[in-house]
């Protein structure tokens, strides 16, 4: 019996390529769903407060509501992965944080999608 793969044949790329491809793209539907949901959330929160939402908040939370993102693929790949770094960044979060947070980090897809001419 040959151990370490020796003698079995490799997936052809263009399979490989397939399956990089679908993992990519359920994880981008993963975050428009996620993501989408927020902005209603977020939005929710502004007018049950009766806050003035600000511009760049409200932005990029209608980037998600509107699906723009269905115009402008690239972008939602910026936010996407400005996302994952943010996570990895982001200390432990409390109840009283979360929708700090969540206000920060429309704040930064709003930047994103400005310097990217998304805007």
């Amino acid at each position: 019996m040959r151990r370490g793969g020796y003698g079995v044949r490799s997936r052809d790329p263009i399979v490989r390529y397939h399956d990089l491809v679908r993992h990519e793209q359920k994880a981008l539907e993963d975050f428009v769903s996620y993501e989408a949901e927020w902005a209603d959330d977020v939005l929710t929160w502004y007018r049950i407060h009766k806050l003035d939402i600000p511009d760049d908040v409200y932005r990029a939370a209608a980037f998600f509501r509107n699906r723009e993102f269905t115009r402008k693929p690239e972008a939602l790949w910026l936010l996407y992965v400005e996302r994952e770094k943010w996570n990895k960044e982001l200390p432990l979060t409390t109840e009283e944080m979360k929708f700090d947070l969540v206000a920060d980090r429309y704040k930064r897809y709003a930047r994103i999608l400005e310097m990217g001419g998304f805007d």
